[in-house]
Order: C-alpha cells, then sequence, then structure tokens
C-alpha cells in the first residue's frame, strides 16, 4: 500500500509540472491586429502630430503636439498613415472644409505633411497686395492687436533673418517680440497672424486668381514666414490652390507642448514641457467685434 501511495504521488508530482506551452502563433496574431487597429484608428478617425515649423505662429510654435481628425472631410488618398495609396482625385464621404479651418495638406507631388489655414475656397477669387489679403474683390478684415512676446528657448530661435529687431528681454528672459493683427473672414471666424511689413520675396503679393473647382487656398498664419499657395512647389509651396483630395484632416487641439530642451535623461523631460498649452482649441473663433 506504502509503495501504491507513492506510486500515486509521484504521478501527480509529474502531472503538475507539465504546463501548457505558449502558442507563439496566437501571441503574434495578436499584436498584428493591435498594430492593424492602430493603423486604422490614425487613418479613418485621429491621429497626432508634431508642429516642426514657424509657418503658424503666434497660434501654433515647433514642438506643440497636437490631435487631427481624418473623418470631417471625407476620405481620399492621403488618409492612409503612411500614404501608400497612389495619387487619386477625389474623396469619399467628401466634404470642401470651411474657411478659417486649420489642416494637415500634402502639397502635390510629395508625401509631406504641411498645416495651414483654409482661406479661399473653390469659386473664390484671391489675392494679395502689400500683405493685405482679398478675398472676393475685398480686403479681409484686420485689426492690429498688442504684440506678442513668445519666449526664446531651443524650439523658438527668433532669428534676426526670418524676424529683424525682434528678440528682446524682459525680467532676464529673451522674448520675440511679434506684431499680431486679427484677421475675421466673411463667415465671422477670426485668429491671429503675424505681419513684419513688407519684405520683398515673402508673400505681401499675390496677383489675383480665381480659386478652381475642388481646390482651396491654404495660407500661414505667419505671414512672412511661410511656404504656402502663395509659393510655388520649387520653393516648397503649395503651388497655389491645393486640390481637395490633398487635405488629410483638421486640427483639433494641443494635447502638449515640448521648448526642445529634454535629453536622454529622463529628469528633464518634465522641465521641457510648455505650460498652458495643453488642450488649447484650434478651432477658430467668432470675433466679438
Amino acid at each position: 500500500m506504502a509503495a501504491d501511495e507513492l506510486a500515486l504521488g509521484h504521478e501527480t508530482y509529474e502531472e503538475s509540472t507539465d504546463r501548457p506551452r505558449t502558442d507563439w502563433w496566437a501571441e503574434a496574431r495578436g499584436i498584428l491586429w493591435l498594430v492593424v487597429a492602430v493603423l486604422g484608428f490614425h487613418s479613418l478617425i485621429a491621429k497626432p502630430f508634431f508642429i516642426p515649423s514657424e509657418s503658424m505662429l503666434p497660434g501654433l510654435q515647433v514642438g506643440d503636439r497636437l490631435v487631427v481628425t481624418k473623418y470631417p472631410y471625407g476620405y481620399s488618398w492621403v488618409t492612409p498613415t503612411f500614404h501608400v495609396l497612389p495619387h487619386l482625385q477625389g474623396r469619399i464621404l467628401g466634404r470642401l472644409p470651411e474657411r478659417g479651418d486649420v489642416v494637415i495638406v500634402t502639397p502635390p507631388g510629395t508625401n509631406t505633411d504641411y498645416i495651414k489655414r483654409v482661406i479661399g475656397l473653390p469659386g473664390d477669387t484671391i489675392g494679395v497686395r502689400g500683405g493685405i489679403v482679398y478675398l472676393n474683390g475685398k480686403a479681409i478684415p484686420r485689426r492690429a492687436m498688442e504684440d506678442r512676446y513668445i519666449p526664446v528657448d531651443a524650439n523658438t530661435r527668433c532669428d534676426a533673418d526670418h524676424y529683424p529687431d525682434a528678440l528682446v528681454t524682459r525680467d532676464g528672459k529673451q522674448y520675440c517680440r511679434l506684431p499680431i493683427f486679427r484677421e475675421t473672414l466673411p463667415n465671422g471666424r477670426s485668429y491671429d497672424t503675424i505681419d513684419l511689413g513688407f519684405r520683398p520675396g515673402r508673400g505681401d503679393n499675390y496677383p489675383e486668381i480665381r480659386v478652381p473647382r475642388d481646390r482651396v487656398f491654404l495660407m500661414g498664419d505667419n505671414r512672412d514666414n511661410s511656404a504656402d499657395s502663395r509659393f510655388p512647389l520649387s520653393q516648397n509651396g503649395l503651388g497655389g490652390p491645393v486640390p481637395w483630395e490633398n487635405i488629410g484632416g483638421r486640427a483639433e487641439f494641443i494635447t502638449f507642448s515640448l521648448d526642445g530642451s529634454a535629453s536622454w535623461n529622463p529628469l528633464t523631460w518634465p522641465r521641457s514641457f510648455r505650460p498652458g498649452r495643453a488642450g488649447t482649441s484650434l478651432h477658430p473663433a467668432r470675433d466679438s467685434q
């Protein structure tokens, strides 16, 4: 009987050590579906976007991270995250943006994303004279605001070539002092722009044109430092009005902003966050004037 109990105990011990093997194929499938879900969300619903240039100052600074929604204007060849589709015309469930929308756009013949503001829609006439934008024969109303003092950091340089005489010191800190003008579009939507005065070759004059069907005219808010629809593709501009299928989505709000001071050391990360920018809406307000 003792021998039977010993044998039984030995069998029980062997059974307890016989653990199931890992199904690596099932694990790989799970990871694959997770990647597909993430890419699908980025392509069809919303994706993060990083601001790499100063073309949308004062509203957007280099280092801002924001959310771009994909569905407001429907879907086209630029919709997938990596622009893997051939350059096709038209949109599925397409809808034109509104004047004043901040949008992501891919210049014709490229796979690079820019961020600009919609100024002209199909059928509009648009031109620029002396830095003033004329829409359908009328100057877009604008009024001077107080100068904006933007802190200088690793992402905001305020170099003399782009911003002559703008670098100032206040309370021991350096700032870029920028002249602000608030424009108000015919639909009542308003936003702040930067105008440094007449500067040759910076887009202060643009011959009046009519925006063709299914195209939009885009401009950066930093009017003297933005390669947009006023400039040819050879100058890294948008080459005039952009086909609406090149619009990749609408900018919604800032999630967070970094001043560029962080390094590989995690201890430097917290102080690199710019205060007060998280949650800022990128939808233009209605002018209260």
